[in-house]
């Protein structure tokens, strides 16, 4: 019986996640959800207790393992590395709870203030790690602030707009092709040199 509702939750979430991704929070319906799964309507409501809880459970079971990550910030370089590579595999990893977020944020819906709690342990490992390697002389920025947003824009809103696609045309092939690996490694590259 246990699996059968883990199975139900599972299902209920993946057809949230791509019904939320694609339609937004609003546009979309317990019915689509349900339907999409597979599941009767009225499971929803008996597994999370509604639409709204759905969407807070897609990020509960997704950023929390990320955001247990722990700094020592002896090495700030390495740490902000570290975070980059991390953010950037959850980011392909998870490319519609990322979508979701950056609806979210550009919305400035209801169901941000919520949201920070998931992804403000987030921010706030970065903006340790960029306080500690300013203050060790590894990274130069004159705003706290505008750095961080520069950073967190880099990290959300990257690699997810079609409709710049034809920008390369000839590369796009070989542009799919680039691993997680390779991914994360071409940001922290450029991350780290908007530092120096």
């Amino acid at each position: 019986m246990v699996q059968d509702t883990n199975d139900v939750k599972a299902k209920i979430l993946g057809a949230a996640k791509k019904l939320f991704a694609r339609n937004g929070f609003e546009g979309t319906t317990v019915r689509q959800i349900c339907e999409e799964a597979g599941v009767a309507l009225a499971l929803v409501s008996y597994h999370f207790g509604g639409k709204e809880k759905v969407f807070y459970a897609l990020f509960e079971s997704s950023i929390p393992n990320y955001a247990m990550a722990t700094y020592a910030l002896q090495d700030p370089e390495a740490d902000f590395a570290n975070f980059i590579r991390e953010f950037v595999r959850l980011r392909q990893t998870e490319p519609e709870l990322i979508n979701l977020l950056q609806q979210e944020i550009i919305m400035q819906s209801p169901r941000m203030e919520k949201l920070q709690a998931y992804v403000y342990t987030l921010w706030k490992q970065l903006r340790d790690i960029l306080e500690a390697g300013r203050a060790k002389g590894c990274f130069q920025f004159t705003s706290l602030k505008q750095t961080l947003h520069f950073i967190i824009g880099a990290l959300i809103f990257t690699r997810n707009v079609p409709a710049l696609d034809d920008l390369f045309e000839t590369t796009v092939k070989e542009e799919n092709a680039e691993s997680v690996d390779e991914i994360a490694e071409c940001t922290v590259h450029f991350l780290l040199n908007g530092l120096k």
